[in-house]
Formats: C-alpha cells, structure tokens, sequence
C-alpha cells in the first residue's frame, strides 16, 4: 500500500511512524527502506535485542539426513545481544537530553531523549544496524519507550523528537473528533453509510483546524464542551442578554486559564527542584 501511494504520488508524504506492531515486522521496514527519500520512525518494545557493535559471524557446515548443509553463527560465543531496557538503563545520565515535547494542558511536557546506533537482532544474528531513539520519562522511577529509524547521521535529535511525538496528535484528532464531532455515533448498516460518515467528521474536524490557524489569535479559545454548557443554562432563561452570556463565556475562560498557571508553575516548579538534586 505504501508503495502504491508513493508511486502514483497523490498523498505526498516524508515521513513514515508506526506502534511496535509495525517495528517487529520485517516486511513492512523493508517497504519503507526501499522507497527513497522515506524516513520510517516506528515503535519497539523493551524486550528487544541488539548490540552496540556488529559481531563477527562465521559459516559452518553439518550433515543432516545424510547431507550437508551450511548455517551461519557467532565467531563469539560469549558475544551476546542485550535488551534495549538494559541499555537505556545503563547509559549515563551525561548522555540524556532534555527536550520540550509540546505544551500540555497542565504545563510543558518534557522528557529526556538519548540515541545510539545499534545492530537489531534477529534469530540471535546480527541483522540491520538502525539508529536508537530513546526516551524516558523525568522522575525517579523513569519510564522509557524505544523507536528505531533508518534516518541520516545528520539528522539532528529535535528532529526525531518532533517525530517522537507526532503519533500523539494522530491520536488527539481522533479523540477530538470523537469527543467533539461525533465520529464514534453512527448508526449504519452499510459500509458506505459508515465511510460517509467518517469523511464527514473528518472534513469536519479539518474546516475547525484550518479556521483555528487562519484566525491566530484572533480565534477564541472556547471549546464545544463549554458551549454546550451554555446553551444548555441559558438558552431556557429568555430574560437573559448578550452581555450576561458574553460574561458567563469570559468567566469559564478565566477559570481554566488560572487552572493552567497553577499547574504550569507547580510543573516547572518540580523540574527545578529535580534539577537542584
């Protein structure tokens, strides 16, 4: 599929991500490798195997069934690959970038982000040597998650941190779509009843994005939700006026804008006193 949509060339795209789903699947990476100018960033999970340097191997041969056959193993016996958790665990915290992913509701999401060229592993052979983008949480009991790309040596970290983060806002289109527009109420019993559906939240979804960036800053900040609330307490009262609702919409926006101070200063707050220790 991607092949196909790289060749006839009406979705242009640069840059391929994945969940683990796709990291461990060897045909899918070879696709991607294949179709130049393409940059994959895709998930791993922990248990992982790989080696900082490529191992020597050697090619034996044994008789089986009353022939001879040939099969390829390590020179080294002792030389063994480590999990991707082991490694993350062992770099010094010397090597740890702290990046700002993006900037949260509650304040600036921050991890911090290491990358080391490795050898994946592979049947316990040496496979494809890929860059290591690692990533963890700020704390005391730190969290990590592992993506592999087949990116230049000169592309900067920013960059794959930027990348690190963009399935994120796949998945907070859907989550708005859903939450805001109605994608997950239909009740079809056709496939293209649903499609319809679907394509109309989405074109849905993409006129407020693109009326968002359009307006700047002139766009307000209200969210449906927080319409709805109004329309719902005040459509029923007829005495209300335009100035009391104008009040009531400035009021709730107050109200989040000093929740979102409050938890930004408590966050920056924790990120300097872990800085200190």
């Amino acid at each position: 599929m991607l092949q196909a949509i790289h060749e006839e060339k009406t979705l242009p795209f640069k840059y391929v991500l994945g969940d683990s789903i796709y990291g461990i699947n060897p045909e899918f990476i070879e696709t991607v490798d294949a179709l130049p100018g393409i940059t994959y960033l895709v998930s791993l999970t922990k248990s992982t195997l790989c080696w900082l340097k490529r191992p020597m191997t050697i090619t034996k041969q044994y008789r089986w069934g009353g022939e001879t056959k040939t099969k390829t193993v390590l020179a080294d016996t002792d030389s063994k690959p480590i999990s991707v958790r082991d490694l993350a665990k062992n770099i010094n915290d010397y090597f740890w970038y702290r990046r700002q992913v993006s900037e949260g509701t509650k304040g600036p999401i921050i991890y911090e982000f290491t990358r080391r060229q490795v050898v994946l592993a592979a049947a316990g052979l040496p496979e494809k040597t890929v860059w290591l983008l690692i990533r963890r949480t700020i704390g005391d009991d730190p969290q990590y998650s592992f993506f592999i790309t087949n990116a230049s040596r000169s592309t900067r970290l920013r960059t794959l941190v930027w990348l690190s983060g963009m399935r994120c806002a796949i998945e907070q289109c859907f989550e708005e779509t859903k939450s805001e527009l109605g994608m997950d109420h239909y009740e079809v019993r056709k496939f293209m009843g649903w499609h319809h559906h679907i394509l109309t939240c989405m074109l849905a979804h993409f006129f407020l994005w693109h009326l968002k960036i359009r307006m700047g800053k002139k766009a307000p900040s209200i969210k449906l939700s927080e319409l709805r609330i109004l329309l719902r307490l005040l459509l029923p009262m007829r005495k209300h006026s335009l100035e009391t609702l104008i009040e009531q919409v400035i009021w709730i926006q107050d109200k989040n804008h000093r929740a979102y101070l409050s938890h930004r200063r408590r966050r920056l707050r924790e990120l300097i006193l872990k800085q200190a220790k």
